[in-house]
């Protein structure tokens, strides 16, 4: 099975990620995994990609795809995929297509994970990160600590990174509506979309992206 995994900011798209490879017994590749992998051994592919990574940008769309056209090539592949993080264009989209069409194949599926914007914000903007680890995670709302601004763990000051903030989310997110929304659009119009909600509980939203593609039930208490 080939799967495109489609989501905004915070939701949850790299956790669902993961569980769905593995329940479906299929490659898990993510764009972010890749560019480390090629620049951790040096490939012409991890150098082109290397100056742009080390100042904070993405890598241009004709470096990505022959990350994800190099990746597909590989023999693992055979018995499916589900891409996480690429094509996140309109012209990235039309590349894999391309890809995919050489090798008379296409993709089977395209899950979107659906949250509203507001959820966005407060998912994101309530974060805090503990200064002295930044492994221990809080969140204001969803798992506050004891004393407010304090870590729990080992005492630390809880802060929000810049990234974070809520006008920054909604920066991010106008980006995704500019230039992500048309891939999914783009599908659509294939057919190949379905809109899976990415609220509730981790397993929950498993449970619900297996049902889209036939490979279980949802849950009684759907969202």
């Amino acid at each position: 099975m080939r799967v495109l995994l489609i989501g905004p900011p915070a939701a949850g798209k790299g956790t669902q990620a993961v569980l769905l490879a593995a329940r479906l017994s299929i490659q898990h590749i993510s764009t972010g995994d890749l560019f480390r992998e090629h620049v951790g051994q040096g490939t012409e592919l991890g150098q082109n990609a290397h100056s742009y990574l080390r100042a904070g940008l993405l890598a241009p769309d004709e470096v990505t795809i022959e990350v994800i056209k190099e990746r597909l090539a590989r023999p693992d592949t055979e018995r499916g995929f589900l891409l996480d993080g690429f094509p996140r264009n309109l012209a990235q989209a039309e590349a894999l297509d391309g890809t995919l069409a050489e090798s008379e194949s296409g993709l089977d599926a395209v899950l979107e994970l659906g949250i509203p914007e507001v959820q966005v914000v407060r998912r994101i903007a309530g974060r805090r990160l503990c200064r002295q680890d930044h492994e221990h995670i809080f969140h204001v709302d969803y798992s506050p600590p004891v004393v407010a601004g304090v870590c729990d763990v080992c005492g630390g000051e809880l802060y929000q990174r810049e990234d974070d903030r809520e006008a920054t989310v909604r920066t991010r997110l106008e980006v995704y509506r500019t230039e992500t929304a048309p891939v999914v659009a783009h599908y659509q119009a294939m057919g190949l979309v379905t809109t899976v909600s990415a609220l509730g509980q981790v397993q929950e939203v498993l449970d619900r992206a297996l049902a889209a593609i036939g490979q279980g039930r949802p849950p009684a208490n759907s969202v």
